[in-house]
């Protein structure tokens, strides 16, 4: 083996890298816009610019690229509100670091923003991605219950609480995508406080 066989390799397996991840970020796109069923296998391959059976050398079938996808966002949102996440901090603290996660995720990856909001319960979601799914869950429902055991969050399921809050920071970031809000510090801050004044007790 030569130096140039090495390279060729090397080439050869980011070539491979690169194609899996533009088929990832084509389907992400057009999941998160069309949904899975508007969306179909020659679609993905034609923004991703490959031939319909390079996706299936990577991926079985749409279904399991949409749980490859699915666990893969889910993973990412997950790592970023709990990134430095304030333990010992008070209930509102917490509430903030996780509000300001959400911010940041939104403005690094929209996409996957409504990408996990529009396939989180589907029914071609494995054991993998709902288990995945669940532990995301998981924290978020025991923040719930810490904040309502402290007599500080609303005495709602968590479920809605969570709703409540995923719902309403989904639907701004959608406006602000469609140029009907501007996005500024001030504006962000004040939608922080009216989630916060939503689920705490008055």
């Amino acid at each position: 083996m030569n130096i140039h066989s090495v390279m060729n390799g090397g080439e050869m397996m980011n070539v491979t890298a690169n194609k899996r991840d533009n088929i990832l970020k084509a389907a992400l796109i057009l999941f998160a816009e069309r949904g899975y069923d508007g969306t179909t296998v020659p679609m993905i391959a034609d923004t991703a610019e490959v031939g319909a059976g390079t996706i299936y050398r990577y991926f079985a079938n749409k279904e399991t690229l949409v749980n490859v996808l699915f666990q893969e966002c889910v993973k990412r949102f997950a790592e970023t509100v709990r990134q430095g996440y304030p333990d010992s901090g008070s209930i509102r603290e917490q509430f903030g670091h996780v509000f300001r996660g959400m911010v940041r995720f939104a403005k690094e990856h929209i996409h996957e923003l409504y990408f996990i909001d529009t396939h989180s319960n589907a029914r071609y979601l494995d054991g993998e991605s709902r288990e995945t799914f669940r532990h995301l869950m998981d924290f978020l429902h025991s923040y719930a219950a810490t904040g309502k055991e402290q007599g500080i969050i609303k005495d709602l399921p968590s479920d809605a609480l969570i709703a409540i809050v995923f719902g309403a920071f989904t639907k701004i970031y959608t406006l602000i995508r469609a140029g009907k809000l501007q996005e500024t510090p001030e504006l962000l801050a004040e939608i922080e406080e009216s989630c916060w004044d939503a689920v705490r007790k008055v």
